[in-house]
C-alpha cells in the first residue's frame, strides 16, 4: 500500500468519524438571522448592565454555530408575528421558548425538542385568597398571559375567555400582576423563574403543574439548517452542554 493511498483512507476515516460525531457539518461561516423578542427573561433579553442581547436563546445559537461554522445574528422580532414571518423566510431560524404544536407545523417547521417546560399559575408571593391551581381555576380570579401563546389557549380551556387579559409581551402581564390588576398569571414554569429571579419576594407559583410543552427552533419548510442544528442538538444533549446551559439560565440566573 502506498503512502499516498494510507493517506487518502486516513482523510476519509477522520471524516466519516466527525459526520458521525456531528461535525460532518460546515456552514462556511454564513450568517443565520436568529428572531428573538428579548424581552422573555431567560431565554432572551437586553442586559441592562451592557445594553446587550442576553440568555439561554443567545448562548446556545452562538454554541450551535460555533459547531457547524456559521455566524448567528439576532434580530428583535414581535410575537407572535415571528412565527408566520420565519415561515416565510424573514429570518433563517427563531428561538423564543415556542412549543411545538400542529397547528403551527403547517407555518414552520421545528427542531428536534431541546427542553420541555411546565404551564403554572404565578401569583403573587402573598396571594392567600387561594392556594393552589385548582382553587384559582374554580373561582372568578382574572388571568393574565401573551397573546398567540399556548399559554393563553390552554389558560382559554381552563377559565374561559372571559377571565383572560391578553398582552402583547410577558413583562407587562407580569407588571400588571405585581400592581394588582391580575390575579395570576399563567406561563412557562422556566421563563417564570426568570421573572422572579429579583422579584422572589414578590411572585411565586402556585401549587400544580397544568400542562407539559416542549419547545423547539422554527425554519421556513425548506431550511438546510434542520438537520445539522437537530445533530448539534442531539449532541449537547451527550455532551452534557445542554445541560449546562439549563442549569446556568434555568436554575442559577438572576434577572
Amino acid at each position: 500500500m502506498t503512502k499516498t493511498l494510507k493517506l487518502l483512507i486516513l482523510v476519509v476515516a477522520f471524516a466519516l468519524v466527525a459526520a458521525a460525531c456531528g461535525g460532518g457539518t460546515d456552514l462556511g461561516g454564513r450568517t443565520v438571522t436568529v428572531g428573538v423578542e428579548n424581552v422573555y427573561p431567560p431565554f432572551n433579553f437586553i442586559d441592562e448592565a451592557t445594553g446587550e442581547g442576553a440568555g439561554f436563546d443567545y448562548d446556545i445559537w452562538n454554541e450551535i454555530c460555533d459547531r457547524i461554522e456559521c455566524t448567528a445574528e439576532f434580530v428583535e422580532a414581535g410575537w407572535p408575528a415571528v412565527i408566520e414571518e420565519t415561515g416565510r423566510g424573514v429570518y433563517d431560524t427563531a428561538a423564543d421558548g415556542i412549543t411545538i404544536t400542529e397547528d403551527r407545523k403547517a407555518v414552520v417547521a421545528f427542531s428536534d425538542s431541546y427542553m420541555t417546560t411546565i404551564q403554572k399559575f404565578m401569583v403573587r408571593a402573598d396571594e392567600d385568597r387561594f392556594t393552589t391551581s385548582e382553587e384559582f381555576i374554580a373561582g372568578d380570579y382574572l388571568l393574565g398571559t401573551q397573546v398567540g401563546t399556548t399559554n393563553y389557549e390552554l389558560g382559554a380551556k381552563l377559565v374561559g375567555d372571559q377571565r383572560i387579559e391578553a398582552f402583547d409581551s410577558f413583562p407587562v402581564a407580569v407588571q400588571a400582576l405585581m400592581s394588582g390588576d391580575l390575579d395570576a398569571v399563567i406561563i412557562d414554569d422556566i421563563a417564570g423563574q426568570g421573572y422572579q429571579g429579583a422579584n422572589a419576594d414578590v411572585l411565586k407559583n402556585l401549587e400544580g403543574d397544568l400542562q407539559s410543552d416542549p419547545l423547539g427552533f422554527i425554519y421556513p419548510h425548506d431550511s438546510d439548517l434542520i438537520e445539522p442544528v437537530n445533530q448539534v442538538i442531539a449532541d449537547m444533549k451527550e455532551d452534557g452542554t445542554l445541560d449546562a446551559l439549563i442549569k446556568k439560565w434555568f436554575v442559577d440566573f438572576e434577572l
